[in-house]
């Protein structure tokens, strides 16, 4: 394994976190390197059900360390609650570290988010609300407040001196009350006292890790047609969730990352606003919806669901360059008498194999082969050779779409309903 990336192959809501936990079970080091608590990972073991934002999904294993990345930023009000959760499960959080450059979201951007999206009114992109879009602004305008400030309080108190008059006046254009310094400095004094001794610089950590050749895997957030770049702008979160990136959000020089792993479920689930070529609005999506539990992890919104979509695996292996894939909620599709698959948009007289730009994504719709159900449930299927002829079949079209093997099949939630394709 080395060095592995675990990405989302479609928009978020794959199941990278059932991944995850079944490769941390090998793994010494999981690195979660992008992105804040706006998405949920659901984790299904013998210790319960685990809806994780922001502690990487290996901490079920004692064994393995766990590294909330540079890449990321991080809410520390949120993760506490988090830590509270998972302690109370009797799990073990010594083996959990923060790195000192990964930015903090701030109060103030929490509630600047939730402001400037009501503003947008019926433009709204579907954020959160979690104040992931200004702290990441504020951290490329070099206004950020990183977790390492917390350990340094003179210096800290002089980035706030600089930052909070600046949102004070933001908050303010919305009839807001302004800041108290003192107020939001007391406040990284309680985080400080509660979270200050797992901050830590991650750089030594992992480049131990990786020159001895342990198993390393890089833990993303979200899924390609999220990625503030590559994804359906603007309606996309404000990092990257793609590979590319895993390194940087790590501090791992990308020569390491030797597999990457994209997850796909075997339909399409979708979060948030913008086009959504395969979104089913009928009885068959609200099916797929209740059989799958498609409802936010984070935020408790039903999912939008549809299809399993060819153009945006194909996409979302070129740009991530796959090596491996994990199929995820197979088991969701046993009673569907009938499939289909994307294998192509229609765009006036056009059909389009490639990913369009939003605004023509937007006018898209969806050109569909039809695939026989199997019938019959996969819930017990522990190998490749133990599920229906059907479903093999459609596995080999997602795979030939992709470009890219199947090496993982999930046939439901538990971990070990997961396996390994030989």
């Amino acid at each position: 394994m080395a060095v592995t990336a675990v990405v989302g192959a479609q928009w978020g809501d794959e199941g990278k976190g059932r991944v995850i936990d079944y490769l941390a079970q090998q793994a010494n080091m999981v690195i979660r390197f992008q992105g804040g608590d706006n998405a949920g990972h659901t984790v299904v073991n013998d210790f319960g059900i685990f809806r994780l934002h922001l502690i990487p999904s290996g901490i079920f294993n004692s064994e393995t360390q766990n590294i909330i990345g540079t890449g990321t930023v991080v809410n520390p009000d949120s993760l506490l609650r988090e830590m509270a959760e998972v302690e109370k499960a009797g799990i073990r959080l010594d083996n959990l570290w923060l790195s000192e450059r990964a930015n903090i979201v701030m109060p103030y951007h929490v509630q600047l988010d939730g402001l400037q999206e009501s503003a947008r009114g019926g433009s709204a992109i579907g954020t959160t609300k979690r104040g992931i879009g200004p702290a990441y602004a504020d951290k490329a305008a070099r206004w950020g407040v990183r977790l390492g400030d917390l350990r340094h309080p003179e210096w800290l108190r002089e980035r706030l001196e600089q930052v909070v008059p600046r949102k004070s006046v933001q908050l303010e254009r919305y009839g807001e009350p302004p800041l108290r310094v003192d107020d939001v400095y007391a406040q990284c004094m309680d985080w400080r006292a509660r979270l200050g001794h797992r901050i830590i610089d991650a750089v030594p950590m992992t480049r131990e890790a990786v020159e001895a050749g342990r198993q390393v895997l890089l833990e993303g957030q979200l899924g390609v047609m999220r990625d503030l770049d590559w994804g359906i702008y603007p309606y996309v979160t404000s990092s990257n969730p793609t590979a590319a990136y895993s390194g940087a959000g790590a501090g791992i020089p990308a020569a390491y990352i030797t597999r990457i792993v994209g997850v796909v479920k075997a339909y399409s689930t979708c979060v948030g606003a913008g086009p959504f070529p395969v979104e089913l609005l009928d009885e068959t999506g609200n099916k797929l919806r209740e059989v799958g539990d498609e409802y936010g992890a984070t935020t408790g919104r039903p999912r939008r669901v549809g299809w399993f979509d060819g153009v945006a695996i194909d996409y979302a292996a070129w740009l991530n360059g796959f090596t491996d894939l994990a199929i995820t909620k197979m088991d969701v599709l046993d009673k569907m008498p009938e499939l289909k698959i994307c294998i192509g948009y229609r765009l006036g007289n056009e059909v389009l194999t490639r990913m369009p730009d939003t605004a023509e994504l937007e006018m898209a719709t969806p050109v569909y082969e039809t695939w026989p159900g199997w019938m019959q449930p996969t819930t017990g299927c522990r190998s490749w050779d133990e599920l229906p002829a059907a479903a093999q079949r459609y596995l080999l079209r997602i795979q030939e779409l992709a470009g890219v093997r199947i090496s993982w099949v999930s046939v439901g939630p538990e971990r070990d309903e997961m396996f390994e394709v030989e």
